[in-house]
């Protein structure tokens, strides 16, 4: 039995069921749409993925704030008052201050339990790719490993995990800075779909802008031809923000051509959703990270 709770946050987008089967603790974030702020639970209670997407493409226009401190506090301490040690792997430093709340609340922890460890992890990693890395992490601490194995994986996967999405809603990469007004209004008027990755410090960079959804996705099969290591070995993740049917379609091109052994197809939740919008379509692989 494993002498520390392992734990994450609902940022990637992984199902509740696959969090209960690995024993990982997930922690809830909040989001703004309408009048009315939500936290976002893996089990979905307080509003449905489902709704989330039908409300956006209604015209609301969702934001996101970073996890309360207290939350982090309540959700350590718990671990800590049953004698067990904390090991958090954390949303991206470079798309969020999450981390550097975490550690603050880890520091403070660790006065007041100064037989305990806390370890605070940057996963460097948002939605379908901090899913892929926590999967193995998960797996790990199923089968028993320790805290310094666990964070040994994660240096390994966390370079490997090699991300890339194609994005429809170009408004919101306006939002977030990522494109300007003009690029914004001629994309989304052209149909292009921009292809979006994650660098070594956790931030999205813009790698190409294809035209059309299926050109798009015609970009992440040859990244995946590109870069993966021994792909006809991996399940590989996909992940889609309200659009199901570019995760089926791209899961069909993979198994059809014999490219994976198995694609494992997830929602991307309201966080990284409210930053995307609709028509995200996510793929992540293990294999050559980083080239641009």
């Amino acid at each position: 039995m494993n002498n520390y709770t392992l734990l994450t946050d609902v940022t990637c987008d992984l199902d509740a069921e696959t969090y209960d089967s690995y024993g990982i603790v997930c922690i809830p974030m909040g989001f703004r749409l309408g009048e009315r702020e939500y936290m976002h639970y893996a089990d979905e209670r307080e509003i449905s993925t489902k709704e989330f997407y039908e409300r956006l493409k209604a015209g609301e226009m969702p934001s996101t704030t970073q996890i309360n401190p207290m939350v982090y506090h309540d959700y350590f301490e718990a671990s800590l008052r049953e004698g067990k040690d904390v090991l958090y792997l954390c949303f991206s430093s470079g798309l969020s201050g999450t981390y550097n709340t975490a550690r603050m609340i880890a520091s403070e922890l660790s006065e007041e339990y100064p037989d305990r460890r806390i370890e605070v992890y940057d996963t460097r990693c948002a939605s379908a790719g901090e899913g892929f890395v926590i999967c193995k992490a998960g797996e790990a601490y199923r089968a028993g490993a320790s805290i310094d194995e666990i964070l040994k994986l994660m240096e390994y996967a966390v370079l490997h995990a090699c991300h890339w999405f194609m994005v429809d809603n170009l408004m919101h990469l306006k939002r977030g800075g990522r494109l300007s007004s003009i690029e914004a209004i001629l994309g989304t008027a052209l149909k292009i779909s921009p292809i979006l990755s994650v660098d070594e410090e956790g931030k999205l960079v813009v790698v190409s802008k294809e035209r059309g959804a299926k050109n798009a996705i015609a970009y992440l099969v040859k990244r995946l031809k590109q870069d993966a290591y021994n792909p006809q070995e991996q399940t590989v993740f996909l992940a889609h923000a309200g659009c199901p049917e570019k995760a089926e379609y791209l899961k069909k091109i993979l198994l059809s051509e014999g490219l994976v052994r198995d694609a494992k197809i997830y929602q991307v939740g309201p966080i990284i959703g409210s930053h995307v919008g609709n028509g995200m379509c996510a793929m992540v692989f293990e294999g050559e990270n980083y080239k641009f």
